[in-house]
């Protein structure tokens, strides 16, 4: 910075300061920030059935009754044992509902060790009078895998209706 007067000088490397620090700091405009991928689609909400049967797969054999009666959750009568268990795929289980359901049915959870099963019910209305009494149906659920040695436990009440 020969020939230039001192104050000049210092202005200038001050502006020069500025500028490179300034380029420095731009530099990482524009850029995207590195995301982190979870590995699927985001988890859909588990409905009352799902959660109590993830419940009692986790604290099995240590499971308590639901409180209440939930039409999500019907307890079920009895679940009759397959002709060959080793190789069968369907169980049929008695579900006991609402003489008042238009609709009803029975569901299941598979785990290693456990099929919990559940009974559900559909009332056409919330209004109008019911009776409240009991109705029985059996109902067949198919399983993914063949029931083998699993044991078979009633969502609603925690109890094992057949051993595998």
């Amino acid at each position: 910075m020969r020939g230039i007067p001192h104050s000049r000088a210092r202005t200038l490397t001050a502006v020069l300061t500025l500028a490179v620090s300034g380029a420095v700091a731009l530099s990482g405009c524009g850029k995207q920030p590195q995301q982190t991928v979870s590995g699927g689609p985001p988890l859909k909400k588990m409905d009352a059935f799902e959660e109590r049967a993830a419940q009692i797969v986790r604290d099995w054999p240590k499971v308590s009754p639901v409180h209440g009666r939930q039409q999500a959750l019907l307890p079920l009568v009895k679940a009759q044992r397959p002709k060959d268990a080793g190789t069968a795929r369907e169980i049929t289980v008695t579900v006991g509902h609402s003489a008042c359901d238009t609709r009803f049915g029975a569901r299941s959870h598979e785990s290693k060790g456990l099929v919990v099963v559940t009974g559900w019910g559909k009332r056409k209305s919330s209004k109008g009078m019911c009776t409240e009494m009991l109705a029985t149906d059996k109902v067949t659920i198919r399983l993914k895998d063949a029931l083998g040695d699993r044991k078979v436990v009633d969502a609603a009440t925690g109890k094992q209706l057949l051993k595998g």
